[in-house]
């Protein structure tokens, strides 16, 4: 694999968000790897392929084909691959699209649509409407539109209009341990409380912090079943959905699955100690000392103790 770093050979200043490396993942698509987070944006296995696996296929955007108007939040645009691949998905259908994104770095998708690699990824329709949200930060067609708050989405949230309740909440951002801002007990419950009645919120984490704030927040949750064993192999993900709304989840799905008995007594344990954000202003270090803490004074039972148990390695 290849690393070219975006930044160095600009300025010998650092990014105040980290310089980005590109890189090409094994389904020959384009990612970054991100210097302050030390993280990449996907996974090894493929950009285009997780975006598609673990966000738009449980989205199971069909159900939506007899609605007016599919509403969409994707918190972390990053490349744009959730949204584009979101968009491919029903630019021919009968489906009228109302897209909102957040995101704090415009430098991701502006490299993106800069490589003729991931240029390469979409048509031409898609790429004019990554274009759009990169340079006005909005985008129209005939019967589908979008729109981008740039900044920190904790406090741009505020900024979508209150009456707005999303269909599909895309939650992308680095890692809880790296990036806790976006994954507090808080922000997940401002993000539920956006939710429409019939809507899911969608991420790639199964962490017991998430899924437990998810829980607090009044849903149900449910487990994306991983396609290639990657990682611990036992989750891609996690999808939260209103409890009114559980009965009218079919049981039969290849994406999803209820939570294995190791998922429930995983929310049990210190691994599930939210991360704490009252204000929506604190620093990650502040957020990971507050929930270090917490866990140190809590009377769950140890992760390790979980791990052991349930032998994961």
């Amino acid at each position: 694999m290849t690393f070219i770093n975006l930044e160095s050979s600009k300025t010998n200043t650092p990014h105040p968000l980290g310089d980005l490396t590109t890189h090409i993942t094994n389904d020959g698509s384009l990612s970054l790897r991100n210097s302050y987070y030390k993280e990449s944006f996907h996974s090894l296995s493929g950009a285009k392929k997780e975006s598609k696996e673990k966000f738009l296929y449980p989205s199971q955007v069909n159900r939506f084909f007899t609605s007016k108007e599919l509403r969409v939040l994707d918190v972390c645009l990053g490349l744009g691959y959730n949204s584009a691949c979101l968009i491919e998905s029903v630019i021919n259908s009968p489906i009228t699209l109302n897209l909102w994104g957040l995101e704090l770095d415009q430098r991701p998708l502006r490299t993106a649509l800069e490589n003729p690699i991931f240029r390469k990824s979409w048509s031409k329709s898609i790429l004019e409407i990554l274009k759009s949200i990169n340079n006005s930060g909005k985008w129209q067609n005939d019967k589908s539109h979008g729109n981008m708050v740039w900044g920190d989405a904790r406090q741009k949230l505020t900024f979508i209009p209150k009456d707005l309740y999303f269909d599909l909440i895309f939650l992308d951002a680095f890692s809880p341990v790296k990036c806790p801002q976006l994954w507090s007990d808080e922000f997940l419950h401002d993000l539920a409380d956006r939710l429409a009645p019939n809507g899911r919120i969608i991420t790639y984490s199964s962490s017991a912090a998430i899924r437990g704030s998810l829980q607090r927040a009044g849903l149900r949750i449910y487990s994306i079943i991983p396609t290639n064993k990657e990682g611990r192999g036992w989750s891609a993900g996690t999808i939260g959905i209103r409890e009114s709304q559980a009965k009218n989840l079919t049981s039969n799905s290849t994406t999803w699955r209820t939570l294995s008995n190791m998922e429930k007594e995983h929310l049990l344990t210190s691994a599930a100690v939210p991360y704490r954000d009252p204000t929506r202003t604190s620093t990650n270090k502040e957020i990971i000392y507050r929930r270090k803490v917490e866990q140190e004074n809590s009377q769950n039972e140890s992760t390790s103790s979980w791990k052991k148990r349930w032998d994961i390695t």
